[in-house]
């Protein structure tokens, strides 16, 4: 549930924490969580002989993520999110069955709001899926992007220490529940869908849409609508989309509930630079700054697994393997090849 609070707190300093996450390459797992005895005794209590800038320094500096769990305890959980996904040590789930997406091809009208720490593209409940392993019905809530800064990276997921240049969160409900705060008391009451994003010399056919709504909402609180908006024309289709990693996590903001159930798909999806750029440059934060590197540093998986699909990204590690085996045995052909020839015994005298 965002609060004006949580907002503040995500957005005052989230620039300027993830340009030093950016530069020093400092993430939770290097920099753990204060406890919320290390921040009593870190912090003191703001006087009057304190000038502004001073405080608001303060003020800034208590809401770095490393940070959060002082006043949102659940980002100190052991169940956060992102997380960095280690390919060579995810497990194969094969009663992971594909996705069935329903509503993604009506032309729907999606209001874009300025949440002031991030834009939100508000769906209809005619959107919903299905499959995938979760059980039961989930509807659309929203969706919004993660991105970084000027030539910076800003995926909240990374695939074997890879960060991507955008992040696409469609977040769904559970049915029954009627809000995120409903669902949020349910540790799977809420199913998040991750695309990465790749970069591309040919434009994204669609965004530019997307990045027309961004330039209406520059300023926190603004809003606009999408008229006749598809979601197909942004995602693919679910019988495109057998490939996905799974993981039970939390939301990337405060206060982090642990109540998700991510997917992040294998197949990527394209962007063109000029479109990144645009898109960088659309919004603010509340305070006014650049909104840029919105996202979380990855999060320690503390124990829990990451399962595959079997297709796709369950295939990925069998066709590596497959061709090691190939080459083995063909370098083993040239080698036997020269050896009865005499080549590699001319190499050898030359020697």
């Amino acid at each position: 549930m965002i609060t004006t609070r949580r907002n503040d707190c995500y957005a005052s300093c989230k620039s300027d924490q993830m340009l030093s996450v950016q530069l020093c390459g400092v993430t939770r797992a290097s920099s753990p969580v204060m406890t919320h005895a290390e921040v009593r005794a870190d912090r003191k209590p703001p006087s009057i002989l304190q000038d502004k800038s001073n405080i608001e320094r303060r003020k800034r500096q208590s809401c770095y993520p490393s940070r959060w769990a002082a006043q949102f305890p659940s980002c100190g959980g052991l169940r956060q999110s992102p997380i960095n996904i280690v390919t060579s040590k995810v497990r194969v789930n094969s009663a992971l069955p594909p996705f069935s997406f329903i509503g993604h091809s009506d032309r729907v009208n999606v209001t874009v709001q300025n949440k002031g720490h991030s834009a939100h593209f508000a769906l209809p409940p005619s959107v919903q899926l299905t499959g995938g392993g979760l059980t039961g019905h989930y509807r659309a809530a929203q969706f919004h992007f993660h991105w970084g800064g000027d030539r910076r990276p800003g995926s909240e997921h990374t695939i074997d220490g890879e960060r991507f240049p955008m992040e696409l969160h469609i977040v769904h409900i559970k049915a029954p529940y009627s809000s995120l705060a409903e669902a949020e008391h349910d540790m799977a009451g809420i199913a998040l869908l991750a695309f990465l994003f790749e970069e591309s010399t040919d434009d994204h056919p669609h965004l530019d849409t997307v990045i027309a709504a961004l330039g209406r909402v520059q300023n926190n609180g603004s809003s606009t609508v999408i008229s006749s908006f598809r979601l197909r024309d942004v995602v693919p289709p679910a019988d495109s989309l057998h490939g996905y990693y799974r993981y039970v996590g939390s939301m990337t903001t405060p206060g982090c509930e642990q109540a998700v159930a991510w997917t992040v798909f294998h197949r990527k999806l394209s962007i063109s630079s000029r479109q990144l750029d645009a898109i960088i440059r659309q919004c603010r934060f509340w305070t006014g700054q650049p909104m840029t590197d919105t996202f979380r540093p990855t999060q320690p998986l503390d124990g829990r697994i990451v399962y595959c699909s079997m297709s796709g990204a369950a295939q990925t590690p069998v066709v590596h393997v497959w061709l090691c085996v190939f080459l083995v045995v063909f370098w083993s052909v040239m080698n036997s090849h020269m050896t009865s020839t005499g080549f590699m015994g001319e190499e050898l005298q030359d020697v």
